[in-house]
């Protein structure tokens, strides 16, 4: 498999030279970093050369990169090491995992949403049809727009949900409750009720405690 990795490793380092922002062979695993304008043309390449021929889009999410890693301090130009901020030059990410039947190989793709108020990328349902399912729950859950998808509406949360609840700055107790109405004999929706808490475990330790008395 390490063999396999290092030719798949060539093998994208000659095809997209100037289009790769980063490729790391970690654990086993190869992770490669493209940028958004660049997503329909290498997946299409990705998925139609021979030496690739990755058929199959396996899973697809998104990530919230905010503060990740801000406690670490990484040079470089492509991560950030200012304290505070996230190690990543954008706050949210797809992350596509593919694989080749074919040649028996498996890809990770990371591409960061550049605007993070208003987060887009290109949909990929047109390349791999199971992209529609995952990319309406990345949809859902980080508001992430997949710009050409045929019918992109929530679906794990409810329709009239307010919110991303997968979003780090998403309250635990959410924007919005709902409960049977018995007057008006309905499911109504309120301003949610429960009030947020901290709730610090107490620990209490006998005198002697971890002595054998």
């Amino acid at each position: 498999m390490a063999a396999d990795l290092n030719l798949l490793t060539t093998q994208l380092n000659e095809t997209f030279a100037d289009k790769i922002v980063s490729l790391d062979n970690k654990l086993g695993e190869l992770t490669m970093v493209v940028r958004a304008a660049d997503l329909t043309s290498i997946f299409l390449r990705l998925r139609d050369a021979p030496h690739f021929h990755f058929e199959q889009l396996i899973d697809l999410c998104g990530v919230d990169y905010s503060t990740y890693g801000s406690d670490l301090n990484i040079g470089g130009a492509y991560y950030k090491s200012t304290e505070g901020k996230s190690l990543y030059p954008a706050r949210f990410a797809v992350v596509y995992h593919l694989l080749s039947v074919k040649n028996n190989m498996r890809l990770r793709v990371r591409v960061f949403v550049e605007d993070d108020v208003m987060p887009m990328l290109n949909s990929v349902v047109d390349i791999w049809r199971s992209a529609n399912w995952f990319e309406r729950e990345a949809f859902d859950l980080y508001g992430i727009i997949f710009s050409g998808h045929p019918d992109l509406r929530r679906l794990l949360t409810d329709y009239g949900f307010v919110g991303s609840p997968f979003r780090k700055d998403f309250p635990l107790s959410g924007h919005v409750e709902m409960r049977y109405d018995p007057e008006q004999k309905r499911v109504i929706y309120q301003p949610v009720t429960v009030e947020p808490r901290e709730l610090v475990p107490r620990i209490i330790r006998e005198e002697h405690y971890g002595h054998m008395k």
